[in-house]
């Protein structure tokens, strides 16, 4: 019996920390009402990089931290991008772990998610 409480106990801690971290995960992040991230405004024109981003970017299918949507002409709304080779409003680097930021490519209704 006192296996099974202190296992219960276990899980009960493990299920809190993971809670924790996801609200803090989000409120570290995107902040929704300036639609930023560490003072980079997280639209308009940028450039992709292999070293020396202002921030690291994966793309996931699901729970992203901002949808992106990539445009030809005018990136002036929340998580539309206009992708460049020169003079940048923020440069990326596209990594596969320990990101910055996860994005959602999307066609339609970019910025942060509800």
């Amino acid at each position: 019996m006192n296996h099974w409480v202190k296992l219960a106990a276990f899980a009960v801690a493990l299920l809190m920390t993971i809670l924790i971290s996801t609200v803090v995960k989000a409120e570290d992040k995107v902040n929704s009402e300036s639609c930023t991230y560490k003072d980079f405004k997280l639209y308009g024109k940028v450039q992709i990089v292999n070293s020396s981003p202002d921030f690291k970017v994966k793309e996931v299918d699901a729970f992203a931290d901002l949808h992106v949507q990539r445009v030809d002409d005018f990136p002036d709304a929340c998580g539309k991008w206009k992708i460049v080779d020169d003079f940048p409003d923020f440069k990326v680097q596209l990594v596969d772990s320990f990101p910055d930021l996860e994005v959602k490519f999307v066609d339609a209704f970019p910025g942060v998610p509800e």
